[in-house]
């Protein structure tokens, strides 16, 4: 094993002190959150819990899953980023293929296209104008036709796609595959990395988006987020005081305020629960395109 000098040893304590700094600061807020939702909600609403849980009570939960509505929400979410991701990872890779093909004759139009989109757009008003004639509102499609192809995807897509050796298309040309089998039997398997990459930044996106569907769904067909967006606004420690000061029950009261917290959590665990599983391709894909074969 390499010994390090001493100006190594130096660098190294500082970057271990510095990950440990950032990771504590990405940390505390979950364990905070997590602590909020189980402790007593005296102890909530008296401010009293800053890290670990102040007593313990699920009083949240169980009021959060007894509401019918969660379970219809829950179940749009997992509808847009399913459907939604797969079909995105399906357009983008379908779209970034040709044009990382040097020999395909409208690469360089293609690829500025994309790029300008990349910094420009027609706008929220002209989008909503387009949503609205083509029949897509309160529509689950709303939240997946116009969102097939995301332009940074497509340019790592595209950059993925560059690395693969050219020698496997020669030798496979040669062997009488057309264009695509050469994209079928040669590029897809062996970008397995790419599509776990893409399917990890979709789905996060597809999850935790509530915008746009607030713009565009009626309230049957929101996704959890925007209904846990309602409830952190409706449901401020201020707006539950100015409720407790007219006359409503200090127990609901104090079961509203930590609800919120509640929902986060659950609205939190899905998405990390998946995350153990495409962690090392999300490593991978950290460099992606990055060095040229």
């Amino acid at each position: 094993m390499e010994r390090l000098s001493g100006k190594d040893r130096i660098y190294m304590g500082i970057v271990y002190f510095c990950v440990t700094l950032m990771a504590l600061a990405a940390l505390y807020p979950m364990v905070y959150v997590l602590s909020m939702s189980i402790s007593r909600p005296q102890a909530v609403i008296a401010r009293e819990v800053y890290l670990w849980p102040v007593g313990f009570s699920t009083s949240a939960y169980t009021r959060v899953f007894q509401n019918s509505a969660i379970w219809r929400y829950f179940g749009n979410s997992f509808w847009y980023t399913i459907v939604g991701t797969f079909f995105m990872v399906v357009v983008t890779v379908l779209a970034a293929y040709p044009i990382s093909r040097r020999k395909f004759f409208i690469r360089k139009s293609l690829n500025k296209f994309y790029i300008f989109t990349l910094f420009f757009s027609g706008g929220l008003i002209p989008f909503y104008l387009i949503i609205r004639s083509t029949g897509l509102m309160n529509n689950r499609w709303a939240l997946v036709l116009p969102f097939l192809v995301e332009t940074w995807n497509l340019v790592i897509a595209r950059s993925f796609f560059d690395t693969l050796p050219e020698e496997l298309y020669e030798a496979a040309k040669i062997d009488g595959a057309d264009e695509f089998r050469l994209m079928w039997h040669i590029a897809f398997p062996l970008s397995r990395t790419l599509f776990a990459v893409l399917a990890l930044f979709y789905g996060l996106a597809n999850w935790n988006g509530w915008f746009f569907a607030s713009l565009l769904l009626n309230d049957v067909l929101h996704p959890l987020q925007v209904f846990l967006r309602r409830v952190l606004t409706a449901a401020s420690p201020e707006a539950m005081m100015a409720w407790a000061q007219h006359g409503v029950e200090t127990t609901e009261v104090l079961s509203m305020i930590q609800i919120q917290y509640a929902i986060i959590i659950v609205a939190t665990v899905p998405i990390l629960l998946l995350y153990p599983f495409l962690q090392r391709y999300f490593e991978k894909g950290v460099m992606i395109g990055a060095v040229k074969g």
